[in-house]
């Protein structure tokens, strides 16, 4: 089992053209709140960010942003999250979510959520961390990723037993669930971030 106290939530800065996709977030920031796992996330108002941010804090819950110096501005730095990180530049900004968080989650969202998501997966793939990596699929909206993982699978481009690096769920309460209890693959470590 893995004790969840923090989530790295990775999400649009727009909010969508699905009603779901919004009340997911609202869903999700409730439930995070309710079970006293804190909320990580880029640190902005605006999109499905904004809304956990908001779900999160409405509910009584504690909300972690990390956001680059060069979007503060542009993406409206969320004027209700005390614990907000202003960092030099996106390295440092992904590199401390995930130092801050036990678990991922990736909710729709754009190039920037796809990076996010895939720059973890790859990093749980060498060993750098051990962390449970979670796609809220609302409306089947990953299913094409979903779909491409698997052909890169049959193609012999990623091994069959990282498959298990990702798991898909499309409710809230059903993705947390399973994150707590996902069992990642057996993996040699490859890497150490922190080697010199």
């Amino acid at each position: 089992m893995n004790t969840l106290q923090s989530i790295c939530v990775f999400c649009g800065s727009k909010s969508g053209n699905d009603e779901q996709y919004q009340r997911s977030a609202l869903k999700l920031g409730h439930l995070m709140a309710e079970r006293k796992i804190s909320l990580v996330y880029g640190g902005g108002s605006v999109g499905l960010m904004g809304m956990i941010a908001d779900a999160v804090l409405d509910a009584g819950g504690e909300v972690i942003g990390v956001i680059p110096q060069q979007l503060a501005k542009k993406e409206l730095i969320h004027p209700g999250v005390e614990q907000m990180h202003i960092v030099d530049n996106m390295h440092t900004r992904k590199a401390l979510m995930s130092e801050l968080c036990d678990a991922f989650i990736a909710m729709p969202g754009g190039f920037g959520t796809l990076e996010e998501l895939f720059e973890v997966v790859s990093w749980v793939q060498l060993g750098i961390y051990r962390k449970p990596i979670g796609l809220l699929n609302i409306s089947g909206f990953y299913d094409p990723l979903l779909n491409l993982v698997d052909h890169c699978i049959e193609t012999e481009f990623i091994k069959p037993k990282y498959r298990d690096l990702i798991i898909a769920d499309p409710t809230p309460a059903i993705l947390v669930d399973h994150l707590t209890h996902h069992q990642l693959p057996v993996i040699e470590k490859i890497l150490d971030l922190n080697e010199t």
